[in-house]
């Protein structure tokens, strides 16, 4: 049964005579909900138990797992960190599982995957979600089996490994619309810590922010660094929506900007980005109450604006395109949304670059 622990968690370290860098594996952290995941871990990292590791991006995901595997029984065992999401899928197979001399193209030797690389320790899958279904499937057979197959083999190779996953999309909603496997979902969720957002966690700032100085400033060779009551409020203040990753840059950023070795709020650089979305945002609001008729005439006067004399053009391409979309890129379908024949959607289509079809093909639509 899955066991849920919602936490606003880690990725700090009780500064403390014990207390390890967060590069050996352990974490800084004060806040109150960090100390009761932190807890939490200690009590789950000495079992085998599969654990999905929830959490928006830069939140310290990685960082939960490394801490789990320190306080395993396989810590002095390999600690193998993966990002699912950083290879196409034809190489991620090969990554994932290894393969042998001449199973694709450029294949020149025979390689272990990561699974094998982590024989005996822990992988840490990340961005689990970004497997393809076909994928899903063979990672699946790899957790039942324990074993695995190289690419261009038969061979059944023997694993001994505990998994870690770590996601920052809704994998329930992805099971629900049957983008992920809910058997895999399943064998993955044996423990389920879920990682809150460094803005509910605001007891973490200060001390976080005291570590990346500690880290940087040593760096770069300086001597102590201040921090005025005026940076610090401002820190406390923003709503950091890149997490612990943004927090660390932004210090790391101050350091090299400030002046007589005192970081002052001016120092204290945040990204636009979230701006930028809530003026989205409120222009979304804005069309809201407004009817289809109303939005489309709203729109028409911008393309006449910006593509004098293609307007036609650029209308009639993106409504053959977006139709298309829409039908699930079925041309019947899209034939009967805009009231056209199949052969004229079809040759439409195939100008548009949307169908690739053979030269017999296009004579036929001629």
């Amino acid at each position: 049964m899955s066991r849920e622990y919602i936490a606003t968690i880690p990725v700090v370290i009780e500064r403390s005579s014990s207390a390890l860098s967060a590069e050996s594996g352990q974490h800084v952290y004060a806040d109150p909900r960090s100390k009761a995941l932190f807890d939490y871990i200690q009590q789950i990292a000495p079992s085998e138990a599969s654990i999905l590791i929830k959490g928006e991006t830069g939140t310290g995901k990685e960082m939960i797992a490394r801490q789990i595997h320190q306080l395993s029984t396989r810590r002095h065992k390999p600690f193998i960190a993966v990002n699912c999401g950083a290879f196409s899928e034809t190489l991620v197979e090969s990554e994932l599982f290894g393969h042998e001399k001449g199973a694709f193209t450029g294949a020149l030797s025979a390689n272990a995957g990561w699974f094998e690389a982590a024989h005996g320790g822990t992988i840490f899958l990340d961005e689990i979600g970004d497997l393809s279904k076909r994928i899903q499937v063979k990672l699946l057979r790899v957790l039942q089996e324990r074993e695995v197959v190289r690419l261009g083999s038969r061979k059944q190779i023997p694993i001994n490994v505990r998994v870690l996953a770590a996601t920052n999309v809704n994998l329930e909603q992805a099971v629900a619309a049957d983008q992920f496997r809910e058997d895999l979902y399943y064998r993955l969720n044996v423990v389920n810590l879920e990682i809150a957002p460094l803005r509910e966690r605001v007891g973490d700032i200060l001390p976080l922010v005291q570590h990346f100085i500690d880290k940087y400033s040593t760096r770069l060779h300086y001597g102590q660094i201040k921090v005025t009551s005026a940076a610090r409020q401002k820190m406390l203040a923003y709503s950091w929506p890149g997490n612990i990753r943004e927090l660390e840059n932004v210090v790391h950023h101050a350091l090299l900007i400030c002046r007589q070795q005192t970081i002052d709020a001016d120092d204290i650089q945040v990204s636009q980005l979230q701006t930028v979305k809530s003026a989205q945002a409120d222009a979304a609001l804005s069309t809201a109450g407004r009817s289809s008729q109303e939005l489309l005439h709203h729109v028409m006067e911008q393309l006449f604006q910006e593509q004098q004399g293609q307007v036609h053009r650029y209308l009639e391409d993106q409504l053959f395109r977006t139709a298309y979309k829409y039908a699930q890129y079925n041309q019947v379908h899209t034939a009967h949304l805009l009231g056209l024949s199949r052969n004229i959607v079809r040759a439409r289509l195939i100008e548009l670059g949307e169908l690739v079809v053979s030269k017999r093909t296009l004579q036929d639509i001629d």
